[in-house]
């Protein structure tokens, strides 16, 4: 394993590396939680593909493959097509937007009153996915270099907050990049192929494995759905997947960009159902199915390659981490201590962006902490992350998609909606159990009804309001947050890049 280790080791070395030259880079606000608004198609479509293919979407994709054959699938693969949907319908509108969260997003389109709310909703998403990622790493460091789970925990969750900290989104965004190409060549390009290979071809995977694993439909039309509500609707509005969204340089960059890295992702879900069905064949008795991926790498790879996979592994964990620390950091500081001590954070002059940067660096290092001590107290991954995507779509979807593409939605609608979507989810989950299927089915029709017949009920959103928010979303309106910070080198200045084709 000498080999291997030292592969792991430059890896690791690489990312803090990068944690520091990104911090060089970080001087004000926009430069931190947004990269600058100034990544082109290439670099966002690769770090966009990066934290939204996570540790579930490896090792996991992986399980479900061992599990269900090739309709393992369709986890990841609705993570695909939600990441497509965003990135065709929503994130040109998003990105004009200009702002760094969700919450800033309602307030703009409701006038102030559903910030705060929502942003305790986020922020327990935002935590709960980071937390989930952080526990992945055991399973992989244990692999690696047979230590205990709280060491592991620890060892991955001290570097993923050192670089985040250090250098916010440009850390991130350059990590992320190095994170992509790691797992396309460790998970596509070396584990897919020699996995079919070593299970003898898909023919002989035919031949040892019942039908239904190779049916399309095999885990199930209610499983399917719910993956559908859950994770392809997650992706239209986590704090997480938007927080990329704002790095675009344009709007082209984030629906074509967007584009690209969704159906990367439709590429990477087969893959890991493929690779899953062929641990199958080779190991027909594992004890659990998320250890199938270790174990098809642990045996069947060769020195220094199994490194380079197993890194994939690490890539796509830490890139998932990343992204939700500096997301859940940037929601609890931005969007809920901020409004607590009753500070505006948007713009500024002088030595403020400085100012936010060390605010924003401090809340990312306490989240981290947090996030690590978490970690070590849970065991169950799936668990964590079901409560966490329940939340995210009971409590917040109908209000954000309601507000982007229904004029007589109110603030207050949009109250009760959180609200009532996201305490019907708690409640439900305590009743059904938190993997039942009923919580985001009824929590999410609750949270709808609500929506529209409270908006309804009460007066229309003030006419001035709704055309600030129109301004906004073409790109005019409002003063730029990021214009006493953005550098001339992010392409043509004005309105007019938001539009402009600049990354391509």
């Amino acid at each position: 394993m000498a080999v291997d280790y030292a592969v792991i080791v430059v890896y690791l070395a690489g990312m803090l590396a990068m944690g520091w030259w990104g911090m060089r880079r970080a001087k004000s606000k926009a430069e931190f939680l947004v990269a600058g608004r100034r990544l082109g198609p290439g670099m966002y479509s690769g770090t966009m593909a990066a934290i939204v293919l996570g540790g579930a979407s490896t090792i996991g994709g992986v399980g479900l493959g061992y599990q269900y054959g090739l309709s393992g699938a369709w986890m990841v693969f609705t993570i695909g097509l939600g990441l497509l949907a965003l990135s065709v319908f929503f994130s040109a509108r998003i990105a004009r937007l200009k702002v760094y969260t969700v919450s800033e997003m309602l307030d703009l389109r409701y006038g102030g009153r559903a910030g705060i709310i929502s942003g305790v909703v986020m922020w327990a998403y935002t935590l709960m996915l980071a937390v989930t990622s952080t526990i992945a790493y055991a399973t992989i460091f244990d692999v690696l270099f047979d230590v205990n789970r709280t060491v592991a925990i620890v060892l991955g969750g001290a570097i993923v907050v050192a670089y985040s900290t250090l250098g916010g989104m440009w850390s991130i965004t350059l990590t992320d990049m190095v994170q992509f190409v790691v797992k396309t060549i460790g998970v596509l390009l070396l584990l897919l192929p020699i996995a079919v290979v070593k299970a003898g071809g898909f023919s002989e995977m035919k031949a040892q494995l019942p039908t239904e694993y190779f049916d399309p439909l095999g885990i199930g039309g209610e499983t399917i759905f719910t993956y559908v509500l859950i994770y392809t609707f997650g992706m239209l509005i986590g704090q997480d997947i938007w927080q990329r969204v704002f790095t675009a340089r344009s709007d082209t960059t984030a629906r074509w960009g967007g584009t690209v890295a969704g159906t990367y992702c439709l590429v990477y879900a087969i893959a890991g159902a493929v690779i899953g069905t062929a641990a199958k064949v080779m190991y027909p008795n594992l004890a659990s199915a998320d250890a199938a991926f270790a174990t098809i790498v642990k045996d069947e790879l060769p020195m220094g390659v199994r490194g380079l996979v197993l890194a994939a592994a690490l890539a796509a964990v830490m890139s998932t981490s990343s992204g939700a620390l500096i997301a859940c950091a940037t929601v609890a500081n931005n969007d809920i201590w901020s409004r607590l001590r009753g500070v505006v954070v948007r713009g500024g002059g002088g030595d403020e962006p400085h100012d936010e940067v060390r605010g924003n660096r401090m809340f990312i290092l306490i989240m981290g902490v947090a996030v690590i001590l978490i970690a070590i107290a849970l065991n169950d991954v799936v668990e964590a992350l079901t409560v966490a995507y329940n939340l995210l779509v009971g409590g917040l979807l109908v209000p954000i998609i309601g507000g982007l593409l229904w004029r007589r939605g109110t603030a207050a609608g949009a109250l009760s909606a959180v609200c009532v979507g996201g305490v019907a989810v708690i409640g439900l989950m305590a009743y059904y159990g938190i993997l039942a299927n009923q919580p985001i089915y009824y929590g999410l029709l609750a949270s709808l009804a609500v929506y529209v017949v409270v908006s309804l009920a009460t007066p229309p959103t003030d006419a001035a309001v709704l055309a600030a928010w129109r301004e906004r979303l073409a790109g005019r309106g409002g003063p730029d947050p990021d214009a006493s910070a953005e550098p001339i080198a992010s392409g043509a200045p004005g309105p007019s890049a938001t539009s402009s084709p600049s990354g391509v």
